[in-house]
């Protein structure tokens, strides 16, 4: 089935999956073009290079000074900063597959899925894939961990490079291999952060292979970046490679990652837009994962509750194996997704409420509430679907046994019938002597007898047959047919038996002669096979048992019979003797014997057959019986190992919610101290999963063995993988609640203190531990805060707290309005601060405007008129200011909704020049009633409003 690990490793998913997508892109491109493989060869060899010289070593061939896998085990200590495991010196292949292994088991252990790239291909010069391999080491160790605004990797790197040379002329960078054909993008990145190095207005966008050696020299002369291309493979190229592009520039973006505070100022002032498209990202985002999961549980829930039922076991085991395969396979990342998609929107929520902004409202149908719903669905279907399953293959079982044993029994009655007829109608009697009648009379009597013998075989067949038809047999129409036709040949039988008896008596009275050697010896043949026959059916009939105690009952009915086969010996030579009795008088009286027996056709020969037959299959059967008494002992040792598992892990996991609960409603140490026991918890958690994979190869063996019950314990397999869902969403719930408070508390900027004041208030009308309170628990916490609280009052209050009218309100609720009540949310001193690291460079450019000359105005603090302005609800001006014909020593007028506005341009004089005069800008920001910053630009007498987002 899931895999949970997503909840584990939120932080470092992403950035795995991207360049592993990097990674997937070279499998695609194996087949390289010539000249992109030279460039790589020459990128590739030079980035190894330039990490290796800190060793004091370096290659020259890629594929073969890697094969032995010692330089790449350099490389890699080299790159991490970590030590890899002690090479072995041995020159054997061997030696160097297991370095190379070594080498490629590190890269693994940093989250690398190296796909179809393997020790030996490394050790046999593969290019192609050493090339892939070295591009994995520099995605994961090089470009990986680029990032900027959110964005990361290849994507965070194009970013950089296009913010870095926007102001370029001649410079569009789109990608990583044509924008950076002509070389003025690598000039750009250069003069940008080194503009005493190049002198860029001289180079020319029509001379390529100048512009790229002056960037390749220059960044080997002064950058230390090595010269890993040649200007004239880039320009001979009609597509330059991307991922030799790409590593080149990612030296370039190690070389000038120093932070910049101007950019870092005007990122934050930006970056309420940021969280606005975030936030909308985020919406879709949820909209979108809801409608596919969804989806997904809406197109499995009927092939769940389909119970079309298959012919025979194999069939059914195929569908087994196909809900086996959807439980390991297709249900997890679905599990994962619906875990991502509470923390989603939970998260969402909370950014929401810390934006003063109203809550998520999904569509219809889309609510956590309605995937749990369909969730909840979709389990009591597949619960059904599995016992559905487990008794059709019980049920298909006892069908083939049964069938199995119908035709077993019915071959053997039909071939005894076979003839039958013929002889009950035939009319000997009517020609034959006295004495031939009287044989003839004692023969039917024998018959009669063993006709009778043969009536619970019938019977039997009769059962089978009816059974069958109940359990709803598939081939139920020719055992039907089949029993049908045999009933009516027994009555046809039984009517012919008794018109031949009648016949035999009318004649007897002139027949008396009669061999009652040759009668008493079919009297007692008859019934002696008829017994040797049952007891070889017997033997070898099928047997179906699931555990110790059927088998010990048929192992116990075995030794009864054999019991008695010394008694059964006993009659068999008794029967024999009869036969040599005939055999003595015959010869002491001088007869001739006219053939076999007249009474029957069992003869001596067929009596000892038979029974050396039988003596045969009586080990045979000990040894059937022996070796499944021996699967059942199995069977019952798996039932323990199993068992006992399972009450270790059914333990733990009921251990572990009832911690999970305690830690969420104790206070120990900070938010942050909270938050990283959590996660080492969870860590402890999934370090458990190693338990229940155990469990479930336990559960999958005693599937196959067809085992369906287990009196050892009380647990199943489905509750268990519940309980462990459950307790890896309430982990990651119980993580995502602490983070959402440190989101709170650094927005709010609300106290460690105060911080844990409200947790213990909270706690303290928290009566029920459940993590929410009913509205007068939470009533009386609000008045124990020093709040006085009228009905209309708190009625508004709840309306704040519980938007959704659930009636509960949670811990994260409380703080949200706690910090409304006792903190500022408003960011305009956040917004000076900027403009005040921003005026350091007196050229700022925001949001398509320019902030020239800043560092020449002092900014005060104002404070917001009585008389507000109903201009526009943007907080402009309703009037032009009046113009100063004079250099300003103080602000023009405000604007009305100001009372006063303070500035100062300090004692400048205005100066001519020849290109115009040179005056100052003035800043005036004030507070709105809004409580928000308005910035207007009074730049010689003219009023120039800013948009400055807060």
């Amino acid at each position: 089935m899931v895999d949970y690990h997503t909840a584990n490793n939120q932080t470092s998913t992403g950035g795995v999956q991207i360049y592993m997508e990097q990674e997937n892109d070279w499998d695609r491109d194996l087949l390289l073009d010539p000249a992109w493989e030279k460039q790589q060869r020459k990128t590739f060899t030079a980035w190894c290079n330039s990490h290796l010289r800190k060793s004091g070593t370096q290659i020259e061939n890629i594929e073969e000074d890697f094969r032995d896998g010692l330089k790449l085990m350099l490389l890699l200590e080299v790159i991490s900063g970590e030590r890899l495991p002690k090479p072995e010196r041995g020159k054997m292949r061997v030696h160097k597959i297991n370095n190379v292994n070594k080498a490629l088991d590190f890269i693994a252990s940093k989250g690398v899925k190296l796909v179809s790239i393997g020790a030996e291909e490394i050790v046999d010069g593969n290019a192609k894939m050493t090339l892939g391999m070295i591009w994995t080491i520099i995605l994961r160790f090089a470009i990986q961990d680029i990032s900027v605004d959110e964005t990361s990797a290849k994507e965070g790197l194009l970013l950089w490079c296009q913010r870095k040379t926007a102001p370029y002329k001649n410079v569009n960078v789109q990608n990583f291999h044509i924008s950076w054909k002509d070389g003025l993008a690598f000039n750009a990145l250069i003069h940008r952060h080194r503009p005493d190095l190049i002198d860029y207005d001289r180079l020319r966008k029509d001379d390529p292979v100048t512009n790229l050696n002056n960037a390749f020299e220059v960044a080997e002369k002064h950058l230390d970046i090595p010269k890993m291309l040649d200007a004239e493979d880039i320009v001979g190229t009609l597509r330059p490679d991307e991922k030799a592009i790409m590593t080149y520039v990612s030296c370039f973006y190690h070389a000038f990652s120093g932070a910049q505070k101007a950019e870092t100022a005007a990122n934050r002032i930006c970056k309420v837009l940021a969280v606005n498209q975030e936030n909308e990202l985020m919406m879709e985002d949820y909209e979108k994962l809801a409608s596919e999961l969804l989806e997904w549980i809406r197109r499995t829930i009927p092939w769940l509750q389909n119970r079309t039922q298959e012919k025979t076991v194999n069939d059914m085991q195929a569908k087994q194996e196909d809900f086996r395969d959807y439980r390991c396979v297709h249900k997890p990342p679905k599990v994962q997704e619906k875990c991502q998609l509470e923390i989603s929107f939970n998260t969402l929520q909370t950014k929401l409420r810390l934006s003063n902004r109203p809550a998520f409202m999904p569509s219809e149908g889309r609510m956590v509430s309605d995937i749990n719903g369909a969730w909840h669905t979709l389990e009591g279907a597949e619960k059904g679907y599995e016992e559905w399953i487990l008794s059709e293959i019980r049920r298909l079982e006892r069908l083939e046994h049964l069938a199995e044993k119908f035709h077993q029994k019915a071959a053997i009655h039909e071939s005894w019938t076979d003839g039958k007829e013929a002889m009950l109608t035939q009319k000997d009697y009517e020609t034959s002597t006295l004495s031939e009648v009287k044989a003839l009379l004692r023969k039917h009597e024998a018959f009669e007898s063993d006709l009778a013998a043969h009536q619970d075989r019938v019977e039997q067949i009769a059962a089978i047959a009816q059974e069958l038809n109940e359990l709803d047999y598939y081939d139920s129409a020719s055992v039907n047919a089949r029993c049908q036709k045999i009933c009516d040949q027994w009555d046809t039988l039984g009517a012919f038996t008794q018109s031949r008896k009648e016949s035999l008596e009318r004649t007897e009275k002139q027949l008396e002669s009669i061999d009652e050697l040759y009668l008493e010896y079919a009297k007692r043949a008859a019934p002696f096979n008829n017994w040797m026959e049952g007891a070889m059916e017997d033997l070898q009939d099928m047997f179906i048992v699931h555990n110790i105690e059927e088998i010990q009952g048929l192992i116990t009915a075995h030794e009864q019979f054999k019991s008695t086969l010394a008694e059964a010996n006993k009659e068999r030579e008794a029967i024999q003797a009869i036969q040599a009795e005939v055999q003595k008088i015959a010869q002491s009286n001088g007869i001739k014997l006219s053939g076999a027996n007249p009474y029957t056709t069992i003869t001596p020969e067929s009596i000892d057959g038979k029974w050396e037959k039988a003596m045969a299959m009586v080990p045979l059967r000990d040894n059937a019986l022996q070796d499944e008494l021996n699967k059942q002992n199995s069977n019952d040792t798996l039932r323990a190992k199993f068992a006992t598992q399972a009450n270790t892990v059914g333990a733990y996991i009921q251990a572990k919610m009832e911690e999970i609960g305690r830690i969420s409603i104790e206070m120990n140490g900070t938010l942050e101290d909270q938050l990283t026991n959590l996660k080492e918890y969870q860590l402890t958690i999934m370090s458990y999963m190693p338990e229940i994979n155990t469990l479930e190869g336990y559960h999958q063996l005693i599937q196959e063995a067809l085992i369906f019950d287990n009196q050892y314990t009380s647990y199943t397999m489905e509750h268990l993988r519940v309980g462990w869902e459950q307790l890896l969403t309430t982990i990651a719930r119980t993580i995502n609640e602490v983070e959402n408070q440190i989101l709170t508390r650094d927005a709010k900027g609300i106290s460690q203190e105060q911080l844990y004041e409200y947790r213990a208030s909270f706690n303290h009308f928290d009566k029920k531990r459940s993590g929410q309170m009913v509205s007068e628990d939470f009533r009386a916490l609000l008045i124990s805060t020093g709040n006085s609280l009228g009905d209309s009052e708190f009625t508004r209050i709840m309306g704040i707290v519980d938007p959704n009218g659930s009636g509960a309100v949670t811990f994260q609720a409380f703080i949200d309005f706690m910090s409304r009540e006792t903190t500022d949310t408003d960011t305009a001193d956040q917004v000076i601060a900027s403009f005040k690291i921003l005026a350091a460079d007196k050229v700022c450019y925001m949001d398509n405007m320019y902030i020239l000359d800043i560092a020449h105005c002092a900014l005060f603090p104002i404070r917001a008129s009585s008389q507000q302005s109903t201009a526009s609800p943007a907080w402009r001006p309703t009037r032009e200011p009046t113009p100063s014909p004079a250099p300003w020593t103080t602000c023009p007028s405000p604007p009305p909704y100001m009372e006063r506005v303070t500035c100062r341009a300090g004692k400048r004089k205005r100066r001519r020049k020849r290109a115009g005069q040179e005056e100052s800008v003035i800043l005036c920001i004030a507070k709105t009633p809004e409580n928000r910053a308005s910035v207007t630009n009074w730049s010689g007498g003219r009023e120039v409003p800013l948009r400055v987002p807060v």
